[in-house]
């Protein structure tokens, strides 16, 4: 007997609030799964240090973003910590139909905007342990001021409200369960019948 597969991409979203340590958890999934795809995102605020055109964002100022969302080139498109972001459209898409699974790592207000228009979607939510531990990871990675900081929080603590939203949780206390949580989840949802699609033929 011989088995023939078909397989349709699946729309991966890992979202959570700031300093979850989900980019982490993204980087670790991207090198480990070579069916994933990353959605870079476009985003009007500037790089930190480390980050790099094209591979983490789409660095674009005020006029070319507004540009993007007239011509409707956003799956999804938020205003989030006093900058814009934006899911772009085609790219997604277009890898999806080649069979790979497209991962977007974006903000709860993204992530919800996006379930409430995908017609079949995976999504994660990452938690910290605790708000305490979330104000200590926001201050370690020292990227924002402590306003930025502040106001960073409290967005958290409205994000998660909204985490029954979400397929699955994660809490990411130790990086290395969270890592395998995420893994079996993702596989899990490759084997499902509407994304996995084997034949078996006749000799």
């Amino acid at each position: 007997m011989a088995v023939t597969i078909e397989r349709t991409g699946m729309l991966l979203i890992i979202s959570g609030p700031s300093g979850t340590g989900k980019g982490t958890l993204v980087e670790k999934l991207m090198n480990s799964d070579p069916s994933i795809r990353f959605s870079c995102s476009v985003t009007t605020r500037k790089p930190r240090d480390g980050e790099i055109e094209g591979i983490h964002y789409h660095f674009v100022d005020d006029a070319a973003y507004a540009k993007m969302v007239a011509n409707n080139e956003f799956l999804e498109h938020a205003t989030v910590h006093g900058h814009s972001y934006g899911t772009l459209r085609a790219p997604v898409e277009e890898l999806m139909r080649q069979g790979y699974n497209v991962l977007l790592d974006i903000d709860p207000q993204g992530a919800i905007s996006v379930m409430e228009n995908a017609k079949d979607y995976v999504s994660v939510f990452i938690l910290p342990p605790s708000f305490e531990d979330l104000r200590i990871r926001l201050h370690t990675r020292n990227t924002d001021d402590p306003v930025e900081i502040e106001r960073r929080l409290n967005n958290a603590r409205g994000e998660v409200k909204n985490i029954g939203r979400y397929q699955y949780a994660v809490i990411n206390d130790n990086l290395e369960l969270a890592f395998t949580q995420l893994q079996y989840i993702v596989n899990a949802e490759k084997q499902r019948t509407l994304r996995f699609k084997p034949t078996i033929n006749e000799d």
